[in-house]
């Protein structure tokens, strides 16, 4: 913890942090200002909100998988500090656009037709900004840290992610859209700002010809990086429990609708929790791993979420719809399972905390720093694939008609594949 404590106080660490934890900031206060807005006053079906939710991430997630390879050869042949000021720079742009669809949706101006479209072509735009800068806020800490502050480093990194999710699905869920318009842009030039601090970081070697051509560029980096079994263990892993959170999230908001007659603060408030307990998870498991990477806590800590997923869906089972109406905060919990319901949300998010942190911090510690951002840039890709097909599976359910509490297991089941690919990694590090 002293070393976490060090850490924010330095130049090294702190713009970066900053930028980073704004960036997540404004990616959540425009998505679920958005997807809260659609759900909640324009669409009127289980089905139909559903399905937009799974649409909303997977257009979020897509370019992850198509541009990752591209972003991650530019930032490790580029000034890293350089193209985080080039990609804040467009965020600006791509909030005014967003805020534009936002201001006209609330005004209700051409909502189907219009406002919707431009939402979507703004969060399609974040995801291009984030795929961008994803691989450089992890692949940059072994340039700016030591070797023994790498695991601490990652851990803010991951808590403060967690944090700015937090803070930014609180006020998506509290405030206006009219004001989340207005925040959304400011963020994104409070953040452009920051990024002007972050120290140089030149490229280890001389720059090479990037690789335009997607899927060969894709292709080869992600064969290229899997000739360490602990990494492409470790990638595998990461997968699976992106997969997992995607098909949970896109769950939440009509869940939270029509299973619990929840409001909109309700849906946020699950969000909110989830987000609190990954980032006590993510600052757990350094203080129980003491700096040392290691992935040795991973499969207990992801066979104890798929027991709280499972708990989760149980007592939403359990849950007796509310005959008046939809349930405030305060209404809902004076609910007698809010407080159970809850607990296994926060169950949910500590072990998944636990789970993926050791996991991201072996992708920068067990290759050269030349080869940092394409490796976590590989690992984006198969995350992305995983997620999309985790959106696509989420939006084909709907379609099928398969009630929004029953795809919750889907979760549950996934987490044991996530323990037994964890165990190969244990295995694999022991051997190393």
């Amino acid at each position: 913890m002293t070393t976490q404590t060090h850490l924010i106080h330095s130049r090294r660490f702190l713009p970066l942090f900053v930028t980073q934890l704004l960036n997540a900031f404004n990616d959540n206060l425009f998505k679920n200002a958005m997807v809260l807005f659609v759900v909640y006053s324009v669409y009127q079906s289980e089905q139909a909100e559903g399905q937009f939710s799974a649409i909303a991430s997977a257009i979020f997630i897509l370019p992850f998988f198509v541009l990752s390879a591209v972003s991650g050869q530019l930032a490790d042949m580029r000034d890293k500090a350089r193209i985080i000021r080039i990609v804040k720079a467009s965020e600006i742009g791509i909030m005014l656009v967003g805020a534009a669809g936002l201001l006209m949706a609330s005004r209700g101006i051409m909502v189907s037709s219009v406002a919707i479209p431009l939402m979507l072509l703004a969060l399609l735009g974040m995801g291009i900004h984030s795929t961008f800068f994803g691989p450089i806020k992890y692949a940059i800490l072994p340039q700016h840290l030591h070797k023994d502050e790498v695991l601490a480093g990652t851990g803010l990194v991951e808590a403060g992610t967690y944090i700015a999710i937090l803070a930014g699905t609180i006020l998506a869920g509290w405030i206006s859209v009219e004001w989340a318009a207005i925040g959304v842009v400011v963020t994104a030039l409070v953040g452009y700002a920051t990024s002007r601090y972050v120290p140089d970081a030149p490229p280890h070697h001389e720059p090479e010809p990037l690789d335009f051509h997607l899927i060969r560029a894709s292709y080869n980096l992600v064969r290229n990086t899997s000739h360490d079994r602990r990494v492409f263990l470790a990638i595998m892993a990461i997968s699976f429990f992106w997969t997992i959170g995607t098909v949970l999230f896109v769950q939440f908001p009509p869940l939270a609708k029509n299973v619990l007659s929840a409001s909109k603060e309700v849906a946020s408030l699950f969000l909110v929790i989830f987000s609190i307990g990954v980032a006590l998870g993510s600052m757990s498991v350094n203080a129980l791993l003491k700096g040392t990477v290691s992935a040795r806590y991973s499969p207990g800590s992801v066979i104890v979420m798929g027991l709280f997923v499972v708990a989760f869906y149980l007592v939403c089972n359990q849950w007796q719809p509310s005959t008046n109406g939809l349930l405030d905060v305060d209404a809902f919990l004076a609910q007698p399972l809010a407080i159970p319901l809850m607990l296994c949300l926060v169950g949910i998010a500590v072990a998944g905390g636990m789970f993926v942190v050791p996991l991201y911090a072996f992708l920068t510690t067990f290759v050269d720093k030349s080869q940092t951002s394409r490796t976590i840039a590989a690992n984006n890709i198969v995350n992305s694939f995983a997620m999309v097909v985790g959106s696509l599976i989420a939006t084909g359910l709907s379609f099928a008609g398969v009630p929004i509490v029953q795809q919750v297991l889907l979760s549950a089941a996934m987490c044991l594949v996530s323990a037994w690919i964890a165990r190969q990694l244990v295995a694999a590090e022991r051997a190393a």
